[in-house]
């Protein structure tokens, strides 16, 4: 299979790229990404000169640079590029409009116009918004919160009218909150290991008692590749690690984990329209193509922490903003 991934440089993005050529070494992959502040070629340092792998800097809002590269002929689109951190979004949620809605229309004209012919958006359970008791399924509707998500469940609706109108092969996937490898430490858990690693602060919104449920990358990665492989077009099929715990639960873990005292976290203001609990059921999945999360959060997360102690350089380029001269000075000119 020749496959083109959007957002391939990010966390989750380099994680499938790898496990793809993992499970499939002579398949073609082509990553498009506009490296952004989390966008980070050092993730994919270990693969980028491997024989099927090319890299295109480039944004998905450019229609010209889509065709330029769709017309090369490709099977499938997996499409991660997305701007993701909801602080940000509440900030400022025009580049999440730019990015998760336009770019994901221009993604979608550009598969429609040069015959592409499995088309996976990668979306996100915060679509659903908070739910207190239960489980979303696939069926429910749309209530997003946050700037962040609400540009989501827009690219999801956008998806599913190219699907009805023109016909285009779409699958959207809707995941819970991910962790492992690479992952930008703007995010709970890298920045949680992050800074107990340093014996600094690490901060909670409001009591701690937000809910999520987490998944290990990887577990994320199958099952992706199960949809791109067997999913039906026009469908959404929820992806769930079937580990949920409160933030506060989750930090402690960590903090027991890498031997570091509970006297480091520190409670802030919470932030606006916090959803209190993300809940989905993963059981149309585990029915039609017979994925299931391997990973508990204890081996996972365990896992996780030693990733991140043993790759300090890597968070510390990051934090530091080392790693954006590495790319103005590597691709500033491309």
């Amino acid at each position: 299979m020749k496959l083109l991934v959007t957002g391939g440089a990010g966390f989750i993005g380099s994680n499938f790229i790898r496990y793809i050529f993992q499970q499939h070494p002579d398949w073609q992959v082509a990553n498009l990404d506009r490296l952004s502040y989390a966008g980070n070629l050092e993730n994919l340092k270990d693969i980028e000169k491997r024989t099927g792998y090319s890299f295109v800097k480039g944004d998905i809002t450019d229609r010209a640079t889509v065709d330029g590269i769709l017309k090369e002929g490709y099977d499938g689109v997996v499409n991660f590029a997305a701007e993701s951190h909801v602080d940000r979004s509440i900030l400022d949620a025009s580049p999440f409009v730019d990015t998760n809605f336009k770019g994901t229309q221009v993604m979608l004209e550009g598969a429609r116009e040069h015959g592409v012919k499995r088309f996976l958006q990668v979306s996100t359970d915060e679509v659903y918004g908070s739910r207190g008791e239960g489980y979303f399924t696939e069926e429910s509707p749309l209530d997003p919160s946050s700037p962040y998500s609400a540009s989501k469940a827009a690219a999801d609706l956008m998806c599913l009218a190219y699907h009805k109108t023109h016909g285009l092969p779409v699958m959207i996937t809707r995941c819970t909150n991910n962790y492992g490898p690479y992952q930008f430490p703007e995010k709970l858990i890298p920045l949680v290991i992050s800074n107990a690693a340093e014996d600094m602060t690490i901060p909670i919104y409001g009591d701690g008692q937000n809910r999520r449920d987490w998944i290990y990358v990887e577990d994320h990665c199958r099952a992706l590749e199960a949809v791109l492989l067997k999913g039906r077009a026009g469908q959404v099929y929820n992806i769930a690690g079937g580990q949920e715990k409160p933030n506060l639960d989750l930090v402690k873990l960590l903090l027991k984990l890498m031997g570091k005292p509970e006297s480091l976290i520190t409670f802030v203001k919470d932030r606006p329209a916090h959803d209190r609990r993300y809940a989905i059921d993963c059981g149309k999945i585990e029915r039609e193509l017979g994925w299931k999360p391997l990973y508990t959060i204890e081996k996972a997360m365990a896992a996780t922490v030693d990733w991140y102690l043993a790759n300090g350089p890597w968070w510390r380029n990051i934090k530091s903003g080392e790693y954006q001269e590495y790319y103005t000075r590597m691709y500033g000119g491309r």
